[in-house]
């Protein structure tokens, strides 16, 4: 597989031709379980094939029981700069729930020796967890700022298809999840890091001054990026493609020197309903210059339209010609957007 993941680096490099690479991020899966060597031939790679800034945010998603004291030091001494650390609750009963395989002493011991180490650190923590009351959910998240961390990426509880969660809920043997309670749990974190010098600067991200995620930044701000390895995303402005998921197809695909990746190119439509989708999201929002200026007129008129009524509803406001979701407007950022997207190619 690792052998696999560096041709595909060295056949898909002309697609950055004379651009600089700012950010490597190894994510999906579980990619803390492998090695240090491993991870240097991968980033060895990257530096040999491609144009690389001075300094570039290098991130490493990683699982608590994944972070020994050794390796911790280890990742510390090597070129990898960020962790993401997949925390999602101090609460043991939660993890359980959540069918995790590290526990809540894992789960701060990691945390503790990580902040020695690293000065840029990301955990994810859940929200609307069955049977988590808000006392317990603040503090989760009180539990995670007396770490001093610098940015904290944190979802809702989704139950997926055929897992041992939907399993238990179908049974009644947990309650099923809240969708106010979410909500509820969504704004008590708003709120607390806020107060915390937290910027909120995506949905489900937040960080301080200096710490946002560069790497996922770029998505939300329609930047090109290359997804590499099964399953990988890529984007360059016209064109999003996406690997085969299937590992045994992906390096045999590889080894022939094909490239296993279906590409989808995108109308004007298309375009705009991504933008808005991702502008939405972030604190930068959705610019009516950018639209008329990338999408012409007819989309403004119809961006402005279909907004008015959110804006009515306090879900929406305008500041500096720019559309930008409010308090009250945030949890639901998803459902507005789709309302604004534009349906035919007209």
């Amino acid at each position: 597989m690792i052998t696999a993941i560096i041709t595909e680096l060295i056949l898909r490099k002309n697609e950055f031709d004379n651009e600089a690479i700012k950010t490597i991020y190894f994510g999906g899966g579980t990619p803390s379980v492998l090695s240090q060597t491993e991870i240097d031939r991968i980033i060895k790679s990257v530096y040999d094939n491609y144009k690389v800034i001075e300094e570039p945010e290098i991130t490493l998603e990683a699982n608590p029981d994944d972070l020994t004291s050794e390796r911790i030091e280890n990742l510390a001494s090597s070129s990898v700069n960020r962790l993401s650390i997949g925390i999602q609750s101090f609460f043991e009963k939660d993890l359980k729930l959540m069918n995790r395989a590290h526990n809540a002493e894992e789960a701060k011991r990691s945390l503790s020796q990580a902040i020695q180490k690293f000065d840029n650190i990301s955990i994810d923590l859940i929200y609307g967890i069955p049977n988590t009351t808000n006392e317990e959910w603040r503090e989760n998240i009180h539990t995670a700022l007396s770490y001093g961390v610098p940015h904290i990426s944190s979802y809702a509880l989704t139950v997926e298809p055929k897992t041992a969660l939907e399993s238990f809920i179908e049974k009644g043997i947990i309650d099923n999840v809240d969708d106010e309670l979410a909500q509820e749990q969504f704004l008590i974190l708003v709120d607390e890091l806020n107060k915390a010098d937290f910027q909120h600067y995506e949905l489900s991200n937040f960080g301080k001054e200096g710490f946002f995620s560069q790497n996922n930044s770029a998505y939300w701000q329609g930047k090109k990026y290359l997804g590499i390895g099964p399953s990988a995303h890529s984007f360059n402005g016209k064109q999003r493609g996406w690997n085969i998921a299937n590992n045994a197809l992906y390096i045999q695909k590889i080894t022939t020197g094909e490239l296993p990746i279906e590409v989808e190119k995108l109308s004007v439509t298309d375009c705009y309903n991504e933008y808005v989708m991702t502008g939405l999201r972030t604190i930068w929002g959705v610019s009516f210059q950018k639209v008329e200026k990338d999408f012409g007129g007819k989309y403004l008129a119809y961006l402005k339209m279909q907004a008015e009524k959110f804006i009515l509803e306090d879900l929406l406001y305008i500041e500096n010609e720019t559309l930008k979701t409010t308090r009250k407007g945030k949890f639901l950022t998803d459902g507005i957007a789709s309302d604004l997207f534009k349906l035919n190619l007209s």
